[in-house]
């Protein structure tokens, strides 16, 4: 089993896709998932984008990907998805419509997770309950952690809920052991002043091999985590520099084979191929 794991696509929707399949083509190698840090950008109304996107979306019409192809049918994204036949799942970040997100949440109140685009690919988890995703022949097991923290205690929809932490609490009970922990936000140990307190929780009681996460800004980084069992990633969001080329560490590679898990940093010789300028095109 492979998955591709990205963070912070900023309305970028359909970029995680063509970069899956670019390595495909590359590596002769099959992604199985995607799974996504949040961040996704995903507003169907552009009445509802917050102010950040709004400032963005005026000078990069890429923030207003999911609006744009992603809520009603575009014959060749679809023919490329179908063909590509690979899920997104997602946890919230914090700059998304969660009005949307939360009546689809609703309506899938049995589920873990729900879909949220016209073609039923891209796909978002509910915060802390227990996932699996299933090959042939392996099962990766994870959690996922929603929208960011807060220290002032606010509660505007970015911020994690009440009954997230509900649902939070029941998994710091578990005995279970897991592959990975996606979330947006990091936790709260940092000096840096903010970070998730929940997230900490759950990395002090509940065994993750990987813990992957995006939302801070910072550049790439692994290292083990403060638990010393976890490792934890630091995505690079999906951005495109300057130079209009994505930065190291926007693009892992998480492989599940008889048991084992292994990763792998995309080099940038394959990313490099997808521009601001051409990515669409590709």
């Amino acid at each position: 089993m492979r998955i591709a794991i990205f963070s912070d696509i900023h309305g970028k929707i359909l970029l995680p896709f063509k970069l899956v399949d670019l390595y495909q083509k590359e590596t002769g190698n099959t992604i199985d998932f995607i799974l996504q840090c949040g961040d996704m950008g995903a507003y169907p109304n552009i009445e509802n984008l917050d102010k950040a996107t709004i400032k963005h979306a005026q000078y990069d019409r890429d923030e207003l990907g999911f609006h744009d192809d992603f809520t009603t049918v575009n014959p060749a994204i679809k023919s490329f998805l179908d063909e590509l036949n690979i899920d997104m799942i997602c946890v919230r970040g914090n700059h998304e419509d969660h009005d949307f997100l939360d009546h689809l949440e609703k309506e899938n109140f049995q589920e873990s997770l729900f879909p949220i685009d016209v073609y039923g690919k891209v796909f978002v988890c509910k915060s802390g309950l227990k996932q699996e995703l299933k090959t042939d022949n392996e099962i990766l097991s994870f959690v996922g952690i929603g929208r960011i923290g807060d220290r002032k205690g606010r509660s505007e929809k970015r911020f994690i809920q009440d009954y997230e932490r509900k649902e939070i609490k029941k998994l710091l009970k578990t005995k279970d052991l897991f592959d990975v922990l996606i979330t947006h936000d990091k936790d709260d140990s940092s000096q840096r002043g903010y970070g998730m307190t929940e997230i900490r929780e759950v990395l002090d009681h509940v065994i993750f091999h990987y813990h992957f996460y995006g939302h801070t800004g910072e550049p790439f980084k692994q290292e083990t985590d403060e638990n010393g069992i976890t490792q934890s990633i630091k995505i690079k969001e999906l951005e495109f520099n300057e130079s209009g080329i994505l930065e190291k560490g926007c693009m892992i590679i998480l492989t599940k084979e008889n048991g084992k898990l292994d990763l792998e940093i995309v080099d940038q010789k394959l990313t490099n191929k997808m521009t601001k300028y051409n990515w669409k095109s590709q």
